[in-house]
């Protein structure tokens, strides 16, 4: 994913509603997430549906890592032998 461009990709909530489909067309475009403020205070970001799949999918890979390596941790671990073993 592309980063946020501060004086490109955050627009007021109001902003945002009044242009939405220009903001979603925009956001498909350039593949940079946009924030949306209320308050003064980010409220919402929209980021197109493939780069949201794509950050699901890091999110699974990295919590099955950290499984792993806790797995290991604990001892649990196979030994490369082991599994030629189990394999051949």
């Amino acid at each position: 994913m592309h980063r946020i461009q501060l004086d490109k990709d955050i627009q007021l909530l109001s902003e945002f509603c009044s242009r939405a489909t220009f903001h979603f067309n925009k956001v498909k475009k350039t593949n940079r997430p946009l924030v949306a403020t209320q308050n003064g205070k980010s409220a919402a970001i929209l980021i197109d549906v493939s780069e949201y799949e794509s950050i699901v999918d890091k999110i699974e890979i990295l919590k099955r890592i950290k499984l792993a390596e806790s797995q290991i941790n604990e001892g649990l671990g196979i030994s490369i032998q082991d599994v030629k073993k189990k394999i051949c």
